[in-house]
């Protein structure tokens, strides 16, 4: 039975707690909802989520942004294209001098309202980073839904044609989770697969592939305890625990903003609640640098998904 704690493993290796060591990044949730509702998604994310950054919040994060000690700003969701502020944060983000990463499921370009949205991104010089769970589509409709594959393919081709994931300075990287149970393979290697896979199949290119493990949180979390996985998975996360990857844990260099303007160490300990540690700032409102960046790291079991193997970073 699955028993280890995080925070013991933490106990083991150093003296004293996880703690930040800087603010490289401000990691920005700008909403749950979403035109897919992936299997593994850990905040499970939706159609019928009404969760979504007001103008208020936004412009909250903007002035934190315009400090300009903060150099790059993750954007993500849900489908973080479909909050009604969205192009007017990257649109203030860039202008604050920061690099500008979204996350994207690619399908998102072929819904309604969003026709317009290869021209807005065809204006920018942002770092995409796009979700594909695998190379094969049925596989990919089976997690994400029917026809999410050819779409998914018909977008990263446009964007190539864009520029993205070129040798014209556009960045495109993809991210792969498991479809199941399972740790993922070497990054290095399955980022070799897919390249020959993408290329050879479809003339798609790409930047770098991102191999992350599915975090035993929301959607994903609520699958392995109806499949009876639970504590298997968790023991497996456990048994592959790599401390060569708490120096880069992306927790450490960032402060994650939730929808309603709460502060977190990243976007797994929001789906949990677990909220930024008491004495430090909760709400980007009250946003304080110089404390928030040496702060403790709140952690839980769920942590060992971003430390198993080569690491979640």
């Amino acid at each position: 039975m699955f028993s280890a704690r995080f925070s013991e493993k933490i106990r083991a290796r150093q003296d004293g707690p996880l703690t930040a060591s800087g603010i490289d990044m401000l990691q920005v949730n700008v909403g749950y909802r979403c035109n897919l509702a992936c299997k593994h998604c850990h905040v499970q994310g939706g159609a019928d989520r009404q969760e979504a950054m007001s103008r208020e919040t936004v412009d909250a994060v903007l002035a934190v942004l315009h400090d300009g000690r903060i150099k790059t700003v993750d954007i993500t969701g849900g489908a973080p294209e479909l909050n009604p502020h969205f192009r007017y944060l990257i649109e203030e983000t860039e202008s604050a001098g920061c690099h500008v990463v979204v996350r994207t499921n690619l399908s998102i370009f072929y819904e309604k309202g969003m026709e317009d949205l290869f021209d807005f991104y065809d204006g920018k010089h942002i770092e995409l980073v796009a979700s594909l769970p695998s190379c094969n589509g049925e596989h990919v409709d089976r997690v994400r839904g029917k026809g999410v594959f050819d779409k998914s393919i018909a977008a990263l081709r446009k964007l190539n044609n864009l520029g993205y994931g070129s040798d014209r300075g556009r960045t495109l990287n993809l991210v792969y989770n498991p479809a199941g149970a399972f740790l993922p393979p070497v990054q290095s290697s399955l980022e070799a697969t897919y390249k020959e896979e993408l290329g050879s199949a479809f003339g798609i290119t790409f930047n770098r592939l991102y191999t992350f493990a599915n975090m035993p949180v929301g959607r994903f979390r609520q699958f392995l305890l109806r499949s009876g996985n639970f504590e298997t998975y968790m023991e497996k996360l456990m048994q592959a625990f790599n401390p060569e990857t708490l120096c880069g844990l992306m927790c450490r260099r960032l402060v994650n903003v939730a929808w309603d303007g709460r502060l977190y160490d990243c976007d797994f300990n929001q789906m949990t609640g677990l909220g930024i540690a008491e004495g430090y700032p909760a709400m980007i409102r009250d946003f304080d640098h110089d404390r928030l960046a040496s702060r403790k790291i709140i952690v839980d079991d769920h942590c060992f998904g971003c430390t198993a193997g080569q690491g979640s970073t």
